[in-house]
Formats: C-alpha cells, sequence, structure tokens
C-alpha cells in the first residue's frame, strides 16, 4: 500500500486530490484495464486458461490480501491480480451459479454509470438514467402481456421479492401495518422448493414459521395446485389471513416453472396477491420457444426478473414489475418533503418514492445498452440457446449408463448424479466427493443441491458457447474422478 506524502494544498484541494481525480491517469490506467478484459475475455470464451477457477481455501485467501496491501502495486497489476485469482465466468466450462457471462456493451455501460454516479432517487439527480429506465420497464412490461403495468429497477432478486411481499401486504391485509404495525397474523403460500429469499422477506416482514405455508411439490418438483385449498384453509382455521401465493418461475434447485395458470386461478377465487418469482427464468418472455412456459404469467399481481441471470447483464439489476402501476407506488408512502414537492402525485421519475433504495445506481443503462446494439432478440437468443444446452446435455446424460438424471430439464438447470457401480447408501458420500474435487481440480465449476433431501450434482449452462464437447468432457472428468474415489477406496481396504 503506497504511505501518503505530505500534501501540498491547492486553493481548496491536494496534490493527492488531484491526481487521484486525473483524466489523463484515468485514461491510462483504463486503457489498461480494457486491454486485460480484451484479451481475458477473447480466451476464456475459446476455453483457456484450462481452468475455471483456482481453488484457494478462504483463510489462504484473505492471508494473501493481507500481505498484499502492505506493498506496493500499481493499479494494472492489482487488476491482473484480482483477474488471476477469481472464477472465470465467461469460461465455457463455467457451468456453476446461476450468474450471467456479462455481455461486455453492458460491463461498459456499468463502467460507465460507475464513473458518472447519478444517484437516482429524485429525477433532478439522474434524468437520463430515470427516463431510460422507464424505457426499460415499458418493454418489461410489454412482453409479459400487461396492458396497465409499471414498475421499476432495484438491486437483485431478494429485494425484488421482498418489494413485491410488501406490495401484498399494503394491498391485501386488513391492518394499517405500514402506520400501526401488525394486529394481526399474516401468512404467505409458497412452494417449498422456491428460493430461500421468499423465506427471508417473510421473516424479515415478521411472518415467523407460521406465517411461511410451504406447500408439498409433485414427483416433477412443481407446486402441487391440489394442495393449496388444504393448506389455506388450514392457515385460516389457525387465524391467519394469507395475503400471498407465490408461483416460481422456475425454481432455483431444478429449473422447473410451477403451473401460474392453476396458481393463479387459486389467488383470484381467493382474492389474495399472486406474486411470480422469475428472476432466474421469468427472461423466457423473450423467447419465441419458452416464453409458453410462463403461460399464465400476465395474470400475476406482480413478477420479478433478473438482468445479471438469464439476460447478460452485469450484477446486480432486477425488475419488480406490477399489473397495477398503482400497486407500484402505494408500498411507501410516507412524506419526504426534501426530496420531492407532492406526495399526491406518482410522479413515475421521483423512483425514491417506490423503492428500499434511496440512493440506486444507473442499472437502467446495463439493459439498455443491450438492447441499443443488439435489440430484444439478444435476450430471445440467450436465452432460447441456454436452455437449448440444458436439454442437450441432459440427452448425453441418459447416453451414458454411469450417470441417473434427477427429472427431465425443463430449463437450463440439469440435475444428475454418478451411480456406476455404487449402492444407493453410496450415492451421497461418492457425488459429494466428486462435486468437491471438481472444485479443487478447477477445470470445470459445477454445484450441488438437494432434492427432497437427495444429493444431486447441479449444472447451470450459464455461457452461449459451451457446447456438446465441454460436456462430453465433464461427464468422461467425473468418471475420471469416480474412478479414483474407487481406487484409492481398494487401496485402504488393502
Amino acid at each position: 500500500m503506497k504511505q501518503p506524502k505530505q500534501n501540498v494544498a491547492n486553493g481548496m484541494s491536494t496534490e493527492l486530490l488531484h491526481k487521484a481525480y486525473s483524466g489523463a491517469l484515468f485514461k491510462e490506467e483504463g486503457d489498461d484495464l480494457i486491454a486485460l478484459l480484451a484479451n481475458h475475455l477473447k480466451t476464456t470464451k475459446e476455453g483457456t486458461p484450462s481452468k475455471v477457477t483456482r481453488w484457494v481455501s478462504p483463510t489462504n485467501e484473505y492471508n494473501f490480501w493481507q500481505e498484499y496491501v502492505k506493498e506496493n502495486h500499481s493499479t494494472k497489476e492489482f487488476f491482473t491480480t484480482v483477474l488471476e485469482r477469481s472464477i472465470h465466468t465467461h469460461h465455457p466450462k463455467y457451468i456453476g451459479h446461476q450468474i450471467a457471462s456479462t455481455v461486455p456493451v453492458a460491463a461498459l455501460a456499468t463502467l460507465f454509470s460507475a464513473q458518472l454516479n447519478n444517484g437516482m432517487t429524485v429525477y433532478e439527480m439522474g434524468q437520463a438514467s430515470t427516463a431510460i429506465e422507464k424505457v426499460v420497464i415499458d418493454m418489461f412490461v410489454h412482453a409479459i402481456g400487461y396492458t396497465e403495468g409499471d414498475g421499476f429497477l432495484t438491486s437483485g432478486g431478494t429485494l425484488a421479492n421482498l418489494t413485491a411481499m410488501l406490495a401484498a401486504r399494503k394491498a391485501i391485509a386488513n391492518d394499517d401495518i405500514w402506520n400501526d404495525g401488525h394486529a394481526s397474523k399474516l401468512a404467505i403460500m409458497v412452494s417449498e422448493e422456491a428460493h430461500y429469499c421468499v423465506d427471508r422477506a417473510a421473516r424479515i416482514m415478521g411472518l415467523g414459521n407460521d406465517g411461511i405455508i410451504k406447500i408439498p411439490v409433485d414427483d416433477q418438483y412443481a407446486i402441487r395446485t391440489d394442495l393449496l385449498e388444504t393448506y389455506y384453509a388450514k392457515a385460516v382455521a389457525d387465524g391467519r389471513q394469507v395475503i400471498a401465493i407465490v408461483g416460481s418461475a422456475p425454481s432455483t434447485s431444478t429449473g422447473v416453472y410451477d403451473d401460474l395458470e392453476a396458481v393463479s386461478a387459486f389467488a383470484k377465487a381467493k382474492k389474495i396477491w399472486f406474486h411470480v418469482d422469475g428472476a432466474h427464468g421469468g427472461a423466457a418472455i423473450f423467447s419465441s420457444k419458452y416464453k409458453h412456459l410462463l403461460k399464465g404469467i400476465d395474470q400475476a399481481n406482480s413478477v420479478i426478473i433478473d438482468g445479471h441471470k438469464m439476460m447478460g447483464t452485469s450484477s446486480i439489476t432486477t425488475a419488480v414489475l406490477f399489473k397495477n402501476k398503482v400497486d407500484s407506488y402505494a408500498t411507501f408512502e410516507q412524506k419526504a418533503q426534501y426530496l420531492w414537492d407532492k406526495n399526491d402525485d406518482p410522479e413515475w421519475y421521483n423512483i425514491g418514492k417506490r423503492t428500499f433504495e434511496c440512493t440506486k445506481s444507473m442499472m437502467s443503462l446495463r439493459f439498455f445498452a443491450i438492447m441499443n446494439a443488439y435489440g430484444t432478440q439478444f435476450f430471445d437468443d440467450n436465452v432460447t440457446v441456454l436452455y437449448d444446452a440444458g436439454r442437450e446435455f441432459a440427452t448425453y446424460i441418459k447416453q451414458h449408463p454411469d450417470f441417473e438424471l434427477a427429472l427431465d430439464p425443463i430449463s437450463n438447470i440439469v440435475c444428475f448424479r454418478y451411480i456406476r457401480n455404487l449402492s444407493p447408501d453410496q450415492y451421497e458420500e461418492v457425488n459429494r466427493k466428486i462435486r468437491q474435487e471438481l472444485l479443487e481440480d478447477g477445470e470445470f465449476y459445477i454445484v450441488s443441491t438437494l432434492l427432497k433431501g437427495v444429493f444431486y450434482l447441479r449444472t447451470t449452462f450459464m455461457n452461449p458457447f459451451t457446447n456438446k464437447e465441454h460436456m462430453e468432457a465433464l461427464l468422461e472428468k467425473i468418471k475420471a474422478i469416480a474412478s479414483n474415489i474407487e481406487l484409492k477406496k481398494e487401496q485402504i481396504n488393502l
């Protein structure tokens, strides 16, 4: 770390501050960074370097950076070191968590917006980005099929789902909880396979364990709509007011979509809020091939869709969309007279009236940069290619008797396990070892999940350049690891 020198005051500033804000230095270091990332994009897209990640234990990585900060390094050296020690999501052998291979133009938009740093709470702090956000939201609203919809962008699916649940509470709950606090027991209904952040949102809202009604799933891991009435009746009998039901589009673990039409019909019958968590797969509304998976989404009171999953934007960028635009404004009604003059006018352009966030990044630029460069066809192409890849991989797994699918994939998420020469009681132990050895080896990056308590390897195809050769190579790699595990056991037994 460079030690600060004695600065010579220059008016109200210092020599160090002038250097830190130097346009010439920014260009020099920026040119180096763009060159570094351009080369990284080229090589990783081609499948080199050979490893997606270089595994280091948390303690060792912390110790490395503890020592690093004690030394002097150029900005170029710093960025290069971070790159070398980071996971490469643009590598075609990255088939792990649901994070997009960022489209370069979206990354440029993120850099651009970070330097401009327009806050966007009120219109005058972010005029261009606020108007651009409205155009982006209009795109989503049109794609979903809302006629009077509206919404905004926020920082990630977790915050977006919480926002939607608060909107549900505002619209459905008998009590004015925003002003008076809780006076009755509320509940939401959700699939047991729903993302954990829905559970977290309910707990933040004070619903507690009993206020989160988890509905069992069928053998395809979709919510059992035949049980909705039973679970609803029990909640009412227990003195709870059910305010919402959440449909997964899809579930994070399996990539399976709930029957949104059936869930919508139930919500309408009970006069409760219908929310769709489309953080991962809501983007399929842009795919001419796969948008049928979202049939019924236009009936939802609210929908969330992540840009940083299936739409190619950098993290974190999520659209929160409402069927009735009034619901977009009603959730956070309160006075902040130092920010705006009126509170009786929705004022779509003062986004701080509608979101958790006061200061908000110019995330609309990430979407708009892609739209401007490639049109919404990019979103169609990206989702379709990645969902096709999931089905292609499943086909290969079926051709290998050494492996077993958890279920036929609906999207780009594929759950499977290695089974050759294993008894059922060995499945979990061996597959856990396979996953750990893959992580430490670093050539491929995949994850794992538990489905009804059963351990499976889990892949999510996020890179549109992952092809059949990579799929075959992954299966061969797993077989080699499994053979090595078996050999070690034999040696121990000897």
